[in-house]
C-alpha cells in the first residue's frame, strides 16, 4: 500500500484532466455567460426588491434619528446658554443689591456715630461749662477767702514774732496797705 500512494502523487499530465481549467473552455463558454447573466439578474432583483429598501429605510430612520439627535442638542445648548445668562444675571443683581445695602448700611452706622458724636460732644461742652463755673465759683471763693486767711496769717506771724496778738482790724490795715504796694 505504501507503494501505491507513493505513486499516486506523482504529477499527473493535463491531458488526462480533460483539457485545462473548464470555466476557459470554448464550448460552454457561451452557456457560462448565460448563467451568469440568469444568475446576476435575479440576485438584481432581489437585492433591489428586498435588501436594498431595508438599507434605505434603516439609513433613513439612522439620518432622521441624527438629525432630531442634533436638534435636541442645539435645543439644550440654547437652554444651557439662557440659564447661563440668567444665573450670570442673577448674580450681578445680588452682586449690585449686596452692595447697595452695604451702602445703605455704611450710611446708616456712619449717621448713628455723627450722632453718637454730636451727642457726646455737647454732653462733654456742658461737664465743661459746667466745670468752668465751678472752678470760677471756687477761685472766687478762694479769692474770697485770701483777705480773710492772709489776715489770720498775719495775726500768727506777729503773735509769733512779737508775742502778742494784733486785733482783727490791724490786721485787716495791714493786708491791705500790702495789697495796694502790689505792682
Amino acid at each position: 500500500m505504501a507503494e501505491n500512494r507513493s505513486t499516486s502523487t506523482e504529477a499527473t499530465p493535463p491531458s488526462e484532466h480533460g483539457g485545462g481549467f473548464p470555466p476557459f473552455q470554448k464550448d460552454t463558454f457561451a452557456s457560462q455567460l448565460l448563467w451568469l447573466a440568469l444568475f446576476f439578474v435575479a440576485l438584481y432583483f432581489l437585492a433591489s426588491r428586498l435588501a436594498l429598501p431595508r438599507v434605505g429605510s434603516i439609513l433613513e430612520e439612522r439620518r432622521s434619528r441624527i438629525a432630531g439627535d442634533f436638534a435636541a442638542a442645539a435645543r439644550m445648548k440654547d437652554e444651557a446658554d439662557a440659564a447661563i445668562a440668567s444665573y450670570e444675571k442673577a448674580l450681578a443683581d445680588a452682586r449690585s443689591r449686596a452692595q447697595a445695602m452695604a451702602a445703605d448700611t455704611r450710611d446708616k452706622l456712619n449717621r448713628e456715630a455723627e450722632a453718637e458724636r454730636t451727642k457726646l460732644e455737647s454732653s462733654l461742652n456742658a461737664h465743661l461749662a459746667a466745670a468752668d463755673q465751678t472752678i470760677a465759683a471756687t477761685k472766687a471763693a478762694a479769692m474770697a477767702n485770701v483777705h480773710a486767711i492772709a489776715e489770720d496769717t498775719a495775726i500768727a506771724i506777729v503773735a509769733r514774732l512779737v508775742g502778742m496778738t494784733p486785733s482783727r482790724e490791724v490786721a485787716a490795715a495791714a493786708v491791705a496797705a500790702g495789697k495796694r504796694r502790689e505792682p
